[in-house]
């Protein structure tokens, strides 16, 4: 198994499942004529997230990490008839584009981007008492993973959906001596989340154009 076949995999899977989109390529293109790292999920992962918001019937999602809009378009997209989004992004450039983009997709009446660090904002829709949330969606920062954790936990109610992505760092979560910030962040994370009593979560491994890596899915059963 080599990373040209995980690509190519991946580029078959897309071609079957995931046919060319102008509005998603234009977002992801608008994004890379910003300047924004190329780390939004692949298409097929993106249409997974929206399957996902489907399956729960989700009208009220939020998303921790934005980036350029690729993976909100996608939660938008599966969003229940007049649901509504939540996405938080601390970087106040990447939210420029990203609202374009969510626009561009015709989503901009339904989107809400907030800008600023999560750990300030989290707390932020607590007080305002904009949850419970049917489903949450984490890709950011890995170092602060726990903590967002415990945040989706308040914003949440029993059958709440929360998805965590990039936990597997290439198999480095195996090695508990790996001093990376983001690779301790997903170990502690996934302890965390599989010693939490109030969810019921697995998590699995992915491979394909962007690597090595993974997701957890939890379902809040209690709280």
């Amino acid at each position: 198994m080599t990373q040209q076949l995980w690509t190519s995999i991946d580029d078959y899977i897309t071609q079957l499942f995931v046919p060319f989109d102008p509005i998603m390529q234009e977002t992801l293109a608008a994004s890379e004529a910003a300047g924004l790292p190329s780390i939004s999920v692949a298409p097929n992962e993106g249409k997974l997230l929206m399957l996902f918001a489907q399956l729960c019937g989700a009208r009220n999602i939020l998303e921790i990490g934005t980036l350029g809009g690729y993976s909100t378009i996608w939660l938008a997209r599966g969003m229940a008839t007049g649901g509504s989004l939540i996405t938080l992004e601390a970087n106040p450039r990447h939210a420029e584009v990203a609202r374009l983009n969510i626009a561009r997709a015709g989503f901009a009446d339904r989107v809400e981007v907030r800008i600023g660090p999560a750990r300030d904002t989290l707390p932020q829709l607590a007080t305002e008492g904009r949850s419970p949330f049917d489903l949450i969606f984490i890709d950011a920062d890995k170092e602060n993973y726990a903590e967002y954790l415990a945040w989706a936990l308040k914003l949440a109610r029993p059958g709440t959906l929360i998805i965590a992505d990039n936990v597997i760092r290439e198999g480095k979560v195996l090695d508990p001596a790996d001093n990376d910030p983001r690779v301790q962040g997903a170990r502690r994370f996934n302890q965390l989340l599989a010693e939490e009593p109030c969810v019921k979560a697995t998590a699995i491994q992915t491979v394909g154009g962007k690597g090595h890596d993974g997701m957890a899915i939890a379902i809040v059963t209690a709280l």
